[in-house]
């Protein structure tokens, strides 16, 4: 299975994703923050990452642009999860080079299915 990356503040949304993840086969590297998840990012090489927006210190929007503008980490899948729903988030997420956008509250199954077809067309796209 793949190798995912989750960054959320929220130790109980992060451990809900991380369990249903793990419960899918994957293996799942969780952080606390945008520094980490680039940190980790550029030590695990995850094969996906979903990154919440609002963490403190480095935002999941400023860890994907940092992600885009890495060479080795750009094709990186990216899903954003997070609570603001607005249009204009949503396409603020987009622009910043997100995947797909989440918002909270979530289903564990629909977090599951979008990783599942990020990775599906991650793996299409490779070959």
């Amino acid at each position: 299975m793949a190798r995912i990356l989750v960054a959320d503040d929220d130790v109980d949304i992060r451990e809900l994703v991380a369990f249903k993840l793990t419960s899918l086969g994957h293996d799942v590297v969780a952080v606390g923050d945008g520094a980490a998840a680039i940190q980790a990012c550029q030590e695990q090489s995850p094969d996906l990452a979903v990154l919440d927006v609002m963490m403190p210190g480095m935002s999941g929007l400023d860890a994907v642009r940092l992600i885009r503008a890495e060479t080795h980490l750009a094709h990186l899948p990216v899903i954003l999860l997070t609570a603001r729903a607005q249009e204009s988030d949503v396409e603020t997420g987009f622009d910043s080079g997100a995947d797909d956008y989440i918002t909270k509250p979530f289903s564990p199954r629909e977090l599951a299915h979008r990783v599942a077809a990020l990775l599906a067309r991650e793996s299409t796209d490779s070959h």
